[in-house]
């Protein structure tokens, strides 16, 4: 059997190219598995032949997958040193606010744990400074899940106690993110691949002060990969920060960022 994917596949479907082809292969092995297919050659022309089949295998390709403060160090950093340097360099500079993009929140856990931050930060300032937080997926049911701020109890597992008692609401068969901490975030669907402007449309403009672009450019080929790190770097403000994941730190070598702390997957641009 063959470990390659057939190149007429990507010619039939178009959007395969885009992605990563361990991560293809894989995800066709799994529906290989689960639909008893013996080799990659006979799911190929299923694939080909069956609307049905393409459109689900499709639809899964969209990973979206997130938690709440995923990557300790990451948020850690973010919470001592980022947020407080990117709020304390606006008040020098007498801004009007900050801005934030989560490039693909998924169902939202990523955007929310921005905002408990900041929120707590704010806390300790005289006067809280003013901050908008978009929040993009390529998915509108992701969206629509996010924009509700809902999660059962299993899914809150990295939430301290106090944090749970300070931004969530009991409700029958869970939380809900409270009001206060959603009221800042702008939800949209935007795919940064497809979509032809470097940022969502709501933002304006970019000059984004912190971009989180994590755990989703080991899914795409080289090209894809460069897309969206051109889309980030044209983004960001000229002292702005760009978040991937712990995994996707070697792919920013070469692309002129510069990692600010070590293992922490928080980058600058290089000038």
């Amino acid at each position: 059997m063959t470990d390659k994917i057939n190149p007429h596949i990507k010619l039939v479907l178009p959007d395969f190219s885009v992605y990563d082809e361990a991560f293809l292969l894989g995800s066709i092995r799994k529906r290989m598995q689960l639909l008893h297919f013996e080799g990659l050659e006979i799911y190929h022309k299923e694939l080909e032949q069956n609307e049905e089949e393409r459109a689900y295998f499709q639809k899964s390709l969209q990973v979206s997958y997130s938690e709440f403060f995923r990557n300790s160090l990451s948020f850690a950093v973010l919470e001592k040193m980022v947020l407080p340097e990117i709020i304390q360099q606006a008040i020098r500079n007498n801004r009007s606010t900050i801005r934030i993009w989560s490039m693909a929140c998924a169902s939202g856990q990523e955007p929310y744990s921005l905002a408990m931050l900041l929120e707590e930060y704010m806390e300790k300032l005289d006067k809280p400074f003013p901050y908008q937080l978009f929040a993009t997926d390529q998915s509108a049911s992701e969206i629509d899940f996010a924009s509700k701020g809902c999660y059962d109890t299993a899914s809150l597992s990295n939430i301290s106690l106090k944090r749970l008692d300070r931004w969530f609401v009991r409700k029958k068969e869970g939380y809900r993110v409270k009001e206060e901490l959603c009221k800042h975030i702008h939800f949209a669907v935007f795919d940064a691949l497809t979509d032809p402007l470097s940022c969502p449309p709501e933002s304006i403009f970019g000059d984004f002060d912190l971009i989180i672009c994590a755990n989703i450019l080991f899914y795409y080929t080289k090209e894809s990969q460069k897309i969206i790190l051109d889309k980030a770097k044209t983004s960001l403000s000229s002292r702005g920060y760009l978040l991937t994941g712990e995994v996707e730190r070697n792919i920013l070598k070469n692309r002129m960022f510069k990692e600010i702390y070590p293992y922490s997957a928080i980058f600058q641009k290089l000038p």
